[in-house]
């Protein structure tokens, strides 16, 4: 899904609505309705390395965004430990020094790697057999016990902030490459990312007569009956105001991440689209199936089966692959004009 900031959030919301938890390019090996499939995201999973693989400059010393100050001294074995973190360091073209995943890196390079997470949970000992120099984390990875445990072994473990918006992506890029010593190539993947972010948003149509779309984030996950309405804080909102669209959820009042889906809040929302992670509209039987939660077929979105869905493994990363989500996003919004 995408990231682990995100099932932090449907945790919580899952806690305070009482509902039953669940979860849900390059040639280089490192490195029903109207509802469509993403393109280029779907079609291939993989990551496009950078041209040229950078060495690390080494030792280098970085401020964690827990409050330490972390000493680099190898690149050799690299842990991310979200698969954010795991996209960005294949990118830089590392990725062969990467030794282990976490269960959201879906994509093709690193699909054999081990995994080191349970559900969304590190794995402590799994990281530590693995011999790593360095461990990145994000400050909503956890348990805290397997954090500590990991630096009580003696292993740097570098802990940075996640994405939450596109203005994220460039710093989050060479924070990243820093703390690797690859600062050259950090500074070329964001260029290279804010170009092809760019070059998408120049293809937006102009908003018509109608206005900006009005665009609803859900998170489904049927079988555990999740049904969750993005609201503010949801990471949502600033893919959607690239695309050129509304975050329907934030703009009807929703101030949090999620709530629960209901009929009221869906009126209000009054969405003309449904954005849907792939593997969450598979869960609730696909369009026809979403069309049943109560509110959806009453919206313009349900009663036009105008629904916009995006792999999961991508879709809220912000990272090196924010312009294929974008584009496909306004593809799919704007199947005659973009």
């Amino acid at each position: 899904m995408r990231t682990q900031r995100l099932a932090g959030a449907v945790i919580s919301v899952l806690a305070l609505a009482l509902l039953a938890t669940g979860c849900g390019g390059g040639d280089s090996d490192d490195g029903g309705g109207k509802t469509k499939k993403a393109g280029a995201t779907a079609a291939t999973d993989r990551v496009e390395p950078l041209a040229t693989v950078p060495e690390p400059a080494l030792p280098v010393t970085v401020d964690s965004a827990d409050g330490t100050k972390v000493t680099v001294t190898s690149a050799d074995r690299l842990v991310p430990l979200t698969g954010s973190l795991n996209e960005i360091v294949f990118t830089l073209g590392l990725g062969k020094r990467v030794v282990a995943r976490d269960i959201t890196a879906t994509f093709e390079q690193a699909a054999k790697l081990p995994v080191v997470t349970r559900a969304h949970d590190v794995s402590a000992e799994s990281v530590l057999s693995l011999r790593p120099t360095l461990v990145i984390a994000e400050t909503t990875t956890g348990p805290a016990e397997a954090i500590d445990q990991i630096r009580d072994a003696g292993i740097p473990l570098l802990v940075v902030e996640p994405a939450k918006s596109l203005a994220d992506v460039g710093t989050r890029i060479t924070t990243v490459a820093h703390a690797l010593g690859v600062d050259a190539a950090g500074q070329e993947l964001s260029t290279r990312t804010a170009e092809r972010i760019a070059a998408v948003q120049k293809r937006i149509p102009a908003a018509g007569d109608g206005g900006k779309p009005r665009v609803a984030f859900l998170y489904l996950r049927g079988s555990a009956s999740v049904y969750l309405l993005g609201g503010r804080d949801s990471g949502a909102s600033s893919l959607l105001e690239a695309a050129g669209a509304v975050d329907a959820g934030k703009e009807s009042g929703l101030d949090k991440d999620f709530t629960a889906i209901t009929s009221e809040a869906l009126a209000k929302a009054a969405p003309d689209a449904i954005l849907l992670m792939t593997k969450g509209l598979d869960s609730v039987g696909g369009a026809e199936g979403l069309v049943k939660i109560p509110g959806v077929a009453e919206t313009p979105a349900g009663l036009d089966r105008r629904f916009v869905s995006v792999d999961d493994g991508v879709l809220l990363n912000y990272g090196p692959r924010t312009d294929q989500v974008l584009a496909s996003l306004v593809e799919q919004l704007y199947p005659d004009g973009a």
